[in-house]
């Protein structure tokens, strides 16, 4: 009965939302005009320690999510899921419970789109509103931003500068939502690793036959596996190459 009102809760707030973000949203329309962005994205966390992120993006695959929890608890290893608003809406229950694993929860927007070609308004409604649904859900507020597909412009740097969010990047991709190999994944997870990487990944079925044998990996070569924010702890600069 608890968790049933919760999640009526979360229905409320973005009721309210609707009118509120889109108001402060595109009030703020003439400030990203004439404040030049402030925010660096960030492609890779301290290269001073041996540490490295596994950054799980959610939007889909809500059926390999516990098994992945599970393995990730196996390992004792804590990561950063950047989560789609309109998969939390649906999935409140799972998005808690990654929240009471101890994992970091980011903020992959609302909707899936072009971060790029949208405005000022629409960037910052897309991170508030997301913002506003996890923080209803599991009580904890966002403030790393992964844009969809990597695609930011000059008002996405501005609109996050203004919520306060830093632009998470990666360093490697293992473009698992295309290439259905586990193998693969393992291959782009590991090989050649090196400080401070920022490893992108998504939940799927080949992902998370992949995991046990890239935590393995990564605990073999001498990394740990930590959350972005701490990857980023006494980072000498704020940003990164490739």
């Amino acid at each position: 009965m608890e968790k049933a009102r919760r999640y009526l809760w979360v229905n409320f707030v973005l009721l309210g939302l609707a009118v509120g973000v889109f108001a402060l949203a595109f009030g703020g329309r003439v400030m990203s005009v004439f404040s030049p962005p402030a925010v660096t994205p960030i492609y890779r966390g301290n290269e001073q320690k041996p540490r490295v992120s596994l950054m799980i993006n959610v939007y889909w695959g809500e059926e390999f999510l516990p098994d992945m929890l599970d393995v990730l608890d196996e390992f004792g290893v804590k990561c950063t899921f950047f989560i789609g608003g309109c998969w939390a809406e649906k999935n409140p229950a799972l998005l808690e419970e990654i929240a009471l694993r101890g994992h970091e929860l980011g903020n992959h927007g609302y909707f899936h789109i072009d971060h790029k070609s949208a405005s000022y308004a629409k960037n910052k409604e897309e991170i508030l509103v997301t913002e506003r649904l996890i923080e209803a859900v599991t009580g904890k507020k966002t403030n790393l931003f992964a844009p969809p597909s990597g695609a930011f412009s000059a008002d996405t740097l501005t609109a996050a500068d203004h919520l306060g969010y830093r632009i998470i990047m990666w360093s490697r991709d293992t473009i698992d939502w295309r290439d259905k190999d586990p193998d693969l994944v393992l291959t782009r997870c590991t090989r050649d690793i090196k400080n401070g990487e920022l490893i992108l990944m998504h939940p799927t079925e080949h992902t998370l036959k992949a995991l046990p044998a890239v935590l393995a990996s990564l605990k073999e070569q001498g990394f740990s596996a930590v959350t972005v924010s701490e990857n980023l702890e006494e980072s000498p600069q704020p940003g990164g190459a490739v």
